[in-house]
This record gives structure tokens, C-alpha cells and sequence, in this order.
């Protein structure tokens, strides 16, 4: 998966990777890194079920001591300018206040101090995703709270971006430490995948895959059926494979191995990219037992280090781990190793067009603490992209709909599974932290400020 970020409109298979690579902690240890932001506060409020948080409490007197901040006063005079949808505020001392014109999506935000908005004022949505790994604020709906801030984008935009001292020094980090170099890559890509193969195989589904699904209009499909409906469109999409009896096919970031089986099934030898040590052991044990070793090589590789030329290239969903300084030398790793007449088939989460500029200005929550060193493009911007590497777009399907239902139930079979989290080496904070991605994704792609495309490419 890849960068997504709802507020500012701009992260699987996803494809970049977390800054917090947790070590074997127990609950109530946290997890710590160097490399993020020191987020040192414990933990005051606990995890729950998805839909339930803290109570509201007796409103107390409101004292000059007790006063809102510069920074909260700010805040609460942008809110009342929302148009759409409605929000119910508690603030630290109890008093409710509530914005917005009424409808959807209907948001409530429970302020346990008023440094969640301090974080947010300074850091944009960084710092308020911080707050809440922090415990500092709490809702009985989280992805309905983001939609609500994203939907009123226009009058929050100041809160959203934060201001650009305290956006800097994320910025300055995205660009330099995290760069996706071909040792940078390796390490972003260890630090998300190699979270372990028995964390994803608790709220993923039996098919191991980590992209979006296309349930076609077919509310009945289960995931796993629509996972298998993406990887049967992006085959049918690569078109006739030549005349060879054994056509060649090349993975960019093959995850787990779904789609690689697939493929061999389909008639195709595969070759398979990834840069996971995790996801590279088991997909080949999967394509073993499958009995399709030999029509398959699995390698951990990078793509700027692969050579030959194959009938079709598949990517699904690596795209946005690539980074806009090394978008060049993909596109033309892309031409090269594309054979003549041959299609490649590129799934990738994309930013509305009118969104990119300011997104690529910034660093969001997405880019700060789940993938470093991701950049998502918009659709024009990959276009152009593609064509200046010699290639052309002959086709292409969105399904961010489908995305926004996918992240749904990753998030509701994450949280059936927190009590075995623990005995993994994850603590409540990084509970807090992956449920903010899964609602900070799912809101993305309800309000269409992300979408998930197939594009389909040859050589011009």
C-alpha cells in the first residue's frame, strides 16, 4: 500500500514502510525510535471496540486558568465556518460545543487536554495523529471524525497543513533520510513488510494480500473473492503474451506471493520483486506447495537491479514507494525491461489532480509513520510521467470505492484480533498508531481525494 492522506487529499500491496519498527515490547512498553517524533506521554485513554471511546463528563465551570489557548480559540473559529456535516466537540473541562451544518458525516472529538490542538496548529495532521497515538483525545468514530475534516478541507486548511516551521523539519527528513535509494529502500521497506508475516496474517485475508480489492458492484463477494477479481482484471488487461508457449511475466513488488500464483496458474513464468525478507520466504514456500517452483522465480531484488525483457510486467500497488525523485528511473526501468508490443499493467493510489501540488509541498501523517519515503502521484502526473519514459496509457479503471470498503474490513479484523497483538511484541500505542492509518486511509477514499487505479501502459 502507499501513502494516503484524506485531509490534505493525498499511503497496500502498499509499499512503503513504517518509521516505528516495533521491538519485542509488551503492552505496556512503548515502542520507540529514533528516527520519529518523541511521543513520550503514556497512554490515558484505553483502546476499545471501534465505535466506542471515553464517556463525556459533567461539564465543569469554565475559570480564566482553564481558558481555551491561543491556538484551540483559532481552531474553534475556523470550525464554526463548516459546511458540511457535523461535529461534536467536548473540550478538557466537559463543555460541549457543536459545528457544522448537520448530515454527514456526523463527528464527535473528545479533548482530554488542549495540546491535540496545540500538535495540530503546529504540526498539521501529524501532529494531531501523534495526539492521539497519545491518548490526548478520543471519539466513537474515527474515520467519520477524519471525513469530516477532510469534507470541510476549505475552512480547516490552516490546521490541516500546520504551520511551516513546524512542518519543516518532517519535510527535510522525508526528502533526505527517507529517501528511496536502493539501500533507503531496502531499509523503508523492512521497517512496514517485516513487521512480520504473523501480523498481517491476522487482519488480511486468507489470500495474503495487501492492495485493494474490486468487488465489481458485487456486495455479496467476499475479500477474498475480490481480491482474486483485481488479479484476474489485471491479467485479462496485459492482453495476448506473444507467441511463446511460456510467456514471461515480471512482478514489481510481489508482496506475499497472491498474484505471482495467480499468474502461474494463468500459464505464466513468473518473476517476482521484493525487497521484504519476510514476504520473499514465504512467497516461495507459497508457490512451492502450490507446485509451481518451477514457474516462478521469486527474487530480493530491486527493480533498478533487474535485467532481461519480459511479455508483461504487473506492479501492484509498489508505485508509491518509489519516491518523485526516482519516478524517472522507474518509468524507464519500465520501458526497458517491457518487451516490444508487450503491455504493463501499474495499480497505484493516486491524489485528485487539483490536490497534488499542495501535497507534494508537504509531509503527512501517512509519510511520517507508516511510509517513509512514499510520494502518491495524481493521475495526470503519471501519465506524463510514463510518456516521458516512452510509454502511453491505453487504458485505465479506478475502483477507490472498492478501497474505502477494503480498509473497512481490514480495520474491523484488526480489531477482533488485538488481545493476540501482545504476545507479538506490539503495545497500545502501535494499536493506535496502525488504527489511525486504516481510518486515515478508508476516509481518503470515501471522499475522493484518493482513488486506486489500474493503468494499463505499452511502448509509444
Amino acid at each position: 500500500m502507499s501513502s494516503i492522506n484524506p485531509l490534505r487529499g493525498g499511503h497496500p500491496e502498499p509499499i512503503t514502510t513504517p518509521v516505528i519498527n516495533p521491538v519485542i515490547n509488551q503492552v505496556t512498553n512503548p515502542v520507540t525510535n529514533p528516527t520519529t517524533t518523541p511521543m513520550s506521554t503514556p497512554m490515558s485513554a484505553p483502546i476499545s471496540t471501534p465505535r466506542a471511546q471515553a464517556q463525556t463528563p459533567v461539564a465543569a465551570p469554565l475559570t480564566p486558568a482553564s481558558a481555551p489557548p491561543l491556538a484551540a480559540r483559532t481552531l474553534l473559529k475556523l470550525l464554526q465556518r463548516s459546511q458540511h456535516g457535523r461535529l461534536r466537540l467536548t473540550d478538557p473541562q466537559g463543555h460541549v460545543q457543536e459545528f457544522g451544518p448537520g448530515g454527514t458525516p456526523q463527528a464527535c472529538l473528545h479533548l482530554h487536554s488542549w495540546e491535540p490542538i496545540e500538535a495540530l496548529m503546529r504540526r498539521g495532521d501529524v501532529g494531531f495523529a501523534e495526539s492521539w497515538i497519545d491518548g490526548r483525545w478520543s471519539t466513537t468514530d474515527l474515520t467519520s471524525l477524519i471525513l469530516f475534516a477532510s469534507h470541510n478541507r476549505e475552512v480547516l486548511e490552516r490546521a490541516i497543513f500546520g504551520t511551516w516551521w513546524g512542518q519543516w523539519i518532517d519535510r527535510m527528513r522525508h526528502l533526505w533520510v527517507r529517501d528511496n535509494s536502493k539501500a533507503g529502500a531496502r531499509r523503508n521497506i523492512a521497517a512496514h513488510y517485516d513487521l512480520g508475516n504473523a501480523f498481517y496474517a491476522l487482519w488480511l485475508d486468507e489470500t495474503m494480500t495487501y492492495s485493494s480489492a474490486c468487488f465489481e458492484g458485487d456486495p455479496q463477494r467476499t475479500l477474498a473473492q475480490a481480491q482474486a477479481a483485481k488479479y484476474r482484471l489485471a491479467l485479462e488487461s496485459l492482453g495476448p503474451a506473444g507467441s511463446q508457449s511460456t510467456p514471461r511475466l515480471l512482478e514489481i513488488g510481489c508482496g506475499w506471493g497472491g498474484f505471482a500464483e495467480q499468474a502461474a496458474r494463468a500459464g505464466w513464468h513468473v518473476t517476482g520483486l521484493t525487497l521484504s525478507r519476510e514476504q520473499h520466504v514465504y512467497a516461495q514456500e507459497r508457490l512451492s506447495k502450490q507446485g509451481f517452483s518451477q514457474q516462478a522465480d521469486l527474487r530480493l531484488q530491486d527493480y533498478r537491479e533487474t535485467t532481461g525483457q519480459f511479455d508483461g510486467i504487473v506492479s501492484i500497488e509498489m508505485f508509491e514507494a518509489v519516491g518523485e525523485r526516482w519516478w524517472p528511473t522507474w518509468f524507464e526501468a519500465l520501458a526497458r525491461l517491457l518487451a516490444r508490443g508487450a503491455r504493463a499493467v501499474v495499480q497505484t493510489i493516486t491524489i485528485r489532480d487539483d490536490r497534488f501540488e499542495r501535497y507534494r509541498r508537504s509531509v503527512d501523517f501517512i509519510q511520517t509513520h507508516i511510509f517513509p519515503g512514499g510520494m502518491l502521484p495524481s493521475p495526470s502526473v503519471f501519465e506524463r510521467a510514463a510518456q516521458r519514459a516512452g510509454l502511453r496509457v491505453i487504458g485505465r479503471r479506478s475502483f477507490g470505492e472498492d478501497y474505502a470498503k477494503t480498509m473497512a474490513i481490514w480495520h474491523e479484523r484488526f480489531l477482533a484480533n488485538l488481545e493476540a497483538l501482545p504476545a507479538l511484541g506490539f503495545d497500545e500505542r502501535f494499536v493506535r498508531m496502525w488504527r489511525f492509518y486504516l481510518s486515515y486511509c478508508e476516509a481518503g477514499f470515501r471522499s475522493g481525494d484518493t482513488d486506486v487505479y489500474q493503468f494499463v501502459l505499452t511502448h509509444r
